[in-house]
């Protein structure tokens, strides 16, 4: 059987997982196990259900080695678990198959990228902490801007007094505005308090 491995580090409103579930379909992945979870985090369900489904000759795909995880320790027990379970590991484009004698180079060199993942994510780590810093220094306001009554989209308010009727639910009213859930509960929580 061929697995698929494809994971996003935020929701679906930010971030779209389809694309490497398409990409790794058209690899060959029979079954695709997806989330959204920080690759960072060894502790995730859908690659832990993969981890359970996989046998010995089966094949674990993703696109890229940052998509499996951005720890070089969480890599190396990956690696370990791979041969334990004498599976074909195929990564962006490299393949090591763990069913023979895997090569020591492609084991090397999916480290090595591994390495680089971990890099890439603290670097991106350390230039948001120093934009931030940077931001307040200069007294730039942080965080969303704050809104008032007046400033509040006019289809909000004209839906309002059939919201509080309990004409439309909570879910019509977010559709009927196209805010997003989160959004409409401030706004509500703002008139409110108003």
């Amino acid at each position: 059987m061929i697995y698929g491995y494809a994971r996003c580090s935020t929701n679906d409103s930010k971030q779209d997982i389809k694309r490497q579930i398409r990409d790794l379909t058209a690899m060959g992945a029979e079954k695709v196990f997806h989330e959204y979870a920080k690759g960072s985090d060894p502790d995730r369900p859908q690659l832990q259900l993969l981890k359970d489904s996989i046998h010995a000759g089966d094949t674990l795909m993703a696109t890229e080695l940052s998509r499996l995880t951005r720890s070089v320790h969480h890599l190396c027990h990956l690696l370990e678990w791979a041969a334990h379970q004498r599976i074909i590991l195929k990564v962006g484009g490299f393949s090591v198959d763990f069913q023979n004698d895997s090569e020591p180079m492609l084991e090397g060199m999916l480290l090595m990228m591994g390495i680089f993942s971990q890099l890439e994510r603290k670097l991106t780590i350390q230039r948001i902490n120093s934009g931030i810093a940077n931001a307040k220094a200069k007294g730039t306001p942080l965080g969303r801007p704050p809104i008032s009554v007046d400033k509040l989209p006019q289809v909000f308010l004209d839906n309002f007094p059939a919201f509080q009727a309990g004409q439309i639910s909570k879910s019509e009213y977010a559709r009927r505005c196209n805010l997003s859930r989160p959004t409409l509960y401030r706004y509500i929580e703002l008139l409110a308090n108003k």
